[in-house]
């Protein structure tokens, strides 16, 4: 609105002008020597405005032809701009869906138009990857991290060269230098925490994890969880070393991280030692409600030092009672149960327990049965059958990281380097599958697990030998490790059945007609094994002379240091009194004996 007035009050203003100067008399008279011009003063002001109009077009007609060669070359690098933009932007959908010769093709054609672009850098280094050139992208990179725009993007590239090329310390000096840069930078901070971790740097990680926390990288829970894991991790590190500076440190530790394992069980043991049995057992009891552990349950049964095995099974039974049935974790109270119920000797209760587990037993439980055969009964052959379950049995749970499997709890993964990934689950390759509906039981196992316990255990005595000599005339000698016997090649149950008849009655020292001297090992080999892991007392007997095989294998034994270098190594050299390290040794063979005789 402002315009249009402003437009209007011009126009009014100009035919003012106009109409004052049509309105002046009289005549402008132009003299310049002996020229002379006589006009009106309307005529004049148009003749005037006429010139400068003129003037005007003449003036931009010079500027465009001075500017027309920056106007050319602008625009020309425009276009090339444009085209290495366009070659940019079809290059990375190339690498995006893996074309290497695509996005090799538009690289070389970014590089040729827009070489100081820093995507140009990018499609040129990430094409050099994708083709496998490590050389010229770690070339790139190098150029982009002397550059102030693309420096932490040549960091990241050269870091990840660097961990392909297994290249720890270098990358972990790459992420130094980025956090000095940006100490937001996510992918920097976590490379750097992982290997101060590796290293034993609980003070550094400590101090990455504190920075992590001012940059806003992680939040507040997931800083009091990491913290106390690596405050867990110092203390069971300096538990033998410092303990005071352990104990402070698990304390805190606990404090942040109620529910880590680890963490607690070594916080209980200070309790304890400290006869502080309540506060021990209430740390326990909090990390148990949230995850159930083994370690957890032994550490509760020996909360109380000097307690009989009988109390240590009723305190352990207090435990697994906080667990419900329906929960995931009831099966770990059940065996902590059954493993307490063994050490105070109630055999009943133990078997009681893992009755409902023992149709499908875990190793666990195949284990804990095998010890519970032989403790309670003495009773080898059942033993060594449940630990042969146990072979096959399934995994129980296990400290698990990225598909990495330990014995302990770590505090950072050793694949990932990843903090507070290892988790107490079951392994993913010990998963139930149909394979196992395909593996077929062992002859041995069923004869065993099928026969009753025996209902006392008598003892072998000490004069005699364990195993009896066998006294045939003709003994069978034992068989080769690969060469199972005829025996180990049957599967149907009866002729295992009759192969243990046999050998039975091959047996002359132990017969049915003496019942004061049983020996129990010969009454747990009777029956033969269907696969060679096992074989009969009959194979394994005392042969007098052993026949020579033709071919014998060289096997030097474990503890054999070897003979010595400086030694004679050929025994017919020796006799013939030719130098070892003579070039022409004679050769043995049909030409050493004809060399003999004089030939």
């Amino acid at each position: 609105m402002l315009r249009i007035v402003l437009f209007l009050v011009l126009i009014a203003l100009a035919a003012a002008g106009a109409a004052w100067v049509a309105d002046q008399p009289g005549d402008l008279v132009l003299t310049a020597g002996a020229f002379r011009a006589t006009t009106t003063l309307p005529r004049f002001v148009f003749l005037l405005g006429l010139f400068a109009a003129a003037v005007v077009l003449v003036w931009s007609l010079l500027t465009m032809v001075w500017r027309a060669p920056g106007r050319l070359r602008r625009r020309r690098h425009e276009k090339r701009h444009a085209r290495g933009r366009h070659a940019i932007t079809h290059g990375l959908l190339a690498i995006g869906h893996g074309d290497t010769a695509l996005a090799r093709r538009h690289a070389d054609t970014a590089r040729r138009l827009a070489a100081n672009d820093p995507l140009a850098l990018l499609l040129h280094a990430q094409s050099a990857q994708l083709e496998g050139n490590r050389d010229e992208a770690q070339r790139v990179f190098r150029a982009m991290a002397e550059r102030e725009d693309t420096r932490l993007l040549g960091l990241r590239g050269l870091f990840i060269e660097a961990q392909r090329a297994d290249d720890a310390v270098g990358a972990v000096m790459i992420a130094e230098e980025a956090i000095k840069l940006s100490p937001s930078s996510t992918w920097a901070s976590h490379a750097v925490l992982g290997f101060r971790c590796a290293r034993g740097d609980w003070s550094g990680a400590l101090a990455i994890l504190d920075s992590n926390l001012s940059a806003g990288l992680i939040d507040k829970q997931a800083y009091r969880r990491q913290r106390g894991v690596l405050l867990a991790a110092r203390a069971l590190e300096l538990e033998t070393m410092d303990r005071d500076v352990a104990r402070e440190s698990v304390m805190q530790a606990v404090k942040l991280a109620p529910t880590l394992v680890p963490a607690a069980v070594l916080a209980a043991k200070f309790e304890s030692e400290a006869h502080q049995v309540r506060r021990a057992m209430k740390l326990v009891e909090a990390a148990w409600v949230a995850n159930p552990h083994p370690d957890l349950a032994d550490a509760y049964a020996h909360v109380k030092l000097g307690d009989s095995a009988r109390q240590r099974l009723q305190r352990v039974e207090t435990l697994a009672a906080k667990i419900p049935a329906d929960r995931a974790g009831h099966v770990e109270g059940q065996l902590a149960i059954a493993r307490a119920a063994i050490d105070a000797s109630e055999f009943a209760r133990a078997r009681a327990v893992l009755a409902p587990y023992v149709n499908d037993p875990t190793q666990r439980v195949a284990l804990l049965m095998a010890e519970l055969e032989r403790t309670e009964h003495g009773d080898g052959g059942r033993a060594r059958a449940w630990t042969l379950r146990a072979v096959r049995a399934r995994h129980d749970p296990a400290w698990t990281a990225d598909g990495y499997v330990s014995d302990r709890w770590r505090p950072v993964s050793p694949v990932t380097g990843r903090l507070d990934a290892f988790q107490w689950q079951t392994p993913v390759a010990s998963l139930p599958s149909g394979k196992g509906d395909t593996i077929e039981s062992s002859a041995f196992e069923e004869a065993m697990l099928a026969a009753p316990p025996p209902k006392r255990v008598t003892a072998a005595p000490s004069e005699g030998p364990v195993e009896p000599a066998v006294t045939a005339p003709d003994p069978v000698p034992a068989a080769q490790d690969n060469s199972p016997p005829l025996e180990a090649q049957e599967i149907s149950k009866e002729a295992v059945q009759e192969t243990a008849k046999e050998t039975v009655k091959e047996e002359p020292v132990v017969t049915p007609a003496e019942p004061v001297k049983p020996v129990p090992e010969v009454a747990e080999s009777s029956p033969a094994a269907a696969t060679p892991v096992f074989r009969t007392r009959a194979d394994l007997g005392k042969p007098a002379q052993a026949p020579i095989p033709v071919v014998i294998p060289i096997v030097r034994a474990p503890d054999d240091p070897g003979i010595d270098d400086e030694g004679p190594s050929d025994e017919f050299t020796e006799q013939i009194g030719t130098p070892r390290d003579h070039a022409k040794a004679q050769a043995g063979g049909w030409r050493g004996f004809w060399s003999r005789w004089g030939g």
